[in-house]
């Protein structure tokens, strides 16, 4: 049985989505910027496109900026606001793509606050408040974590960033579709089409109405001079489709199984969850005493069982997770981690062989580790 747990990564398309794209590679394949039919048709088309994504965001359609995927989401955001000598304040755990982004801007001149987190990755709100200066223009907190789950509340930071008249960017790539978040929770929010069964390379930004930013890509005039290039209309389109697809029935399947799984891992023997209990309804992050998260990936590899032992993004690099690292987790811990992550398409049966493998993998690694000794 070939298993995919690691659809915090990437999900597979929906045969709905690839149905709905494959019209626009070999018949609608206009350019939205040209003036005949094949053009007019694919202009159209972006425009419907546009309008249901920002439906789901209860935003307006001209609100919505399509981009190359949540990284380029968040470096629009990060960039097109920060001038120098401007403040960012952001956490310790964010997204790589937010991270490296403001480490950039560090270079130039940009002062930083990073905030911390508690033992289960919320911050703290009194921190927060206490961080504003009189030049912080921007607060970027993603809104559920790509690795352990915990779930900001983004509403209560926003209404303290109003207050200041910061501009507030929020990382909902995670989150997206599955919990809800609208055009009240942030003035910039970053999304994309692949964790929700979309392609691949096609993401957008939500820029509230009357914020200005600055382009990272110069150019023609598309996307209301935002994001110059012709539109990826295949992509867009099936973007689209993918957030309509999602239902509350299969949210609540995936948090089922999620507490299943859950469940099931605490029972063997020095394992420990990381991060809240009241989680993203596809996430399960868990520390296996004396073995390595990679040694594990491995072996379940080897049993066509795909998990991760943390971002995609930075899973070939040998660093440790900066996510964990930042909830105080001792270094052993930490390397012993593995990311499960769930999807629509993920089954009970599954699980349960998953589970089974996971328990052979471990008493096996236990038995020839050096760590158990000390």
């Amino acid at each position: 049985m070939k298993v995919y747990l690691d659809n915090g990564a990437t999900t597979k398309v929906d045969e709905r989505v690839i149905e709905t794209m494959l019209p626009f590679f070999k018949e609608k394949y206009g350019n939205a910027s040209s003036l005949h039919s094949f053009g007019i048709d694919a202009y159209n088309s972006l425009n419907e496109s546009r309008t249901i994504i920002a439906s789901k965001l209860n935003a307006k359609p001209e609100e919505i900026i399509f981009t190359s995927g949540g990284s380029e989401s968040n470096n629009l955001a990060i960039k097109g606001i920060i001038n120098k000598k401007d403040h960012i304040i952001t956490i310790k755990t964010e997204h790589p793509s937010v991270l490296n982004t403001i480490k950039e801007l560090e270079k130039e001149g940009i002062e930083t606050t990073y905030l911390n987190i508690d033992s289960e990755g919320y911050i703290n709100f009194n921190e927060l408040i206490s961080s504003f200066k009189e030049n912080t223009k921007l607060v970027s907190i993603m809104h559920a974590n790509n690795e352990i789950g915990v779930i900001q509340n983004i509403k209560k930071i926003y209404g303290f960033c109003k207050e200041k008249n910061i501009i507030f960017h929020t990382d909902a790539v995670q989150s997206f579709t599955k919990l809800p978040i609208s055009s009240e929770d942030a003035d910039l929010i970053s999304i994309s089409a692949h964790k929700i069964h979309g392609p691949k390379g096609i993401g957008a930004l939500f820029i509230k109405k009357g914020i200005r930013l600055k382009p990272l890509i110069n150019g023609g005039s598309q996307e209301r001079n935002f994001r110059a290039g012709t539109e990826n209309i295949p992509g867009i389109v099936g973007f689209a489709k993918a957030s309509e697809l999602i239902t509350e029935k299969e949210i609540k399947q995936m948090e089922k199984l999620r507490d299943y799984f859950i469940n099931e891992l605490l029972k063997i023997k020095d394992t420990k969850l990381n991060g809240p209990k009241e989680r993203l309804c596809n996430n399960i992050n868990i520390s296996f005493k004396y073995v390595e998260g990679e040694a594990i990936l491995t072996l379940l590899s080897l049993e066509d069982i795909a998990v991760s032992t943390g971002s995609a993004c930075s899973s070939k690099s040998l660093e440790p997770s900066h996510v964990l690292k930042a909830m105080n987790l001792n270094p052993k811990e930490i390397h012993g981690t593995i990311r499960f992550t769930l999807s629509k398409y993920t089954t009970k049966d599954e699980l349960e062989h998953t589970i089974e493998k996971i328990k052979t993998v471990v008493e096996k690694l236990r038995k020839i580790s050096p760590l158990k000794g000390e």
